[in-house]
């Protein structure tokens, strides 16, 4: 399904994850982002770029491997994003939700 963020039309599955990583920018992270309460820092960003770096790697993401990560300790990570913090991550990072996500 189709829907508008920051001036552009991107696809999404019906939970609200991107199917499309190629129609991702920063401005629709930030909107994102904001439709789920948070507002964007550089510690945000920083833990974007990492889970965006995994999946053009093909790795699997999990709570774990943001935790070895080194780029952010687990309880500053559930701070930055509370309630579901790989879930919500993810979903501003404009990737698919990762299979550790109920």
């Amino acid at each position: 399904m189709d829907k508008t963020l920051a001036h552009a039309t991107i696809s999404v599955d019906p939970e609200g994850y991107l199917t499309d990583f190629s129609q991702w920018n920063k401005e629709i992270g930030t909107e994102i982002a904001k439709e789920q309460g948070i507002e964007m820092s550089d510690k945000h960003w920083a833990i974007i770029d990492y889970i965006q770096q995994k999946f053009k790697e093909e790795e699997p993401l999990s709570i774990r491997g943001i935790k070895k990560s080194g780029v952010i300790d687990i309880k500053a990570f559930y701070d930055l994003f509370p309630g579901g913090p790989l879930k919500k991550a993810t979903m501003i990072a404009g990737v698919p939700k990762p299979k550790s996500c109920i």
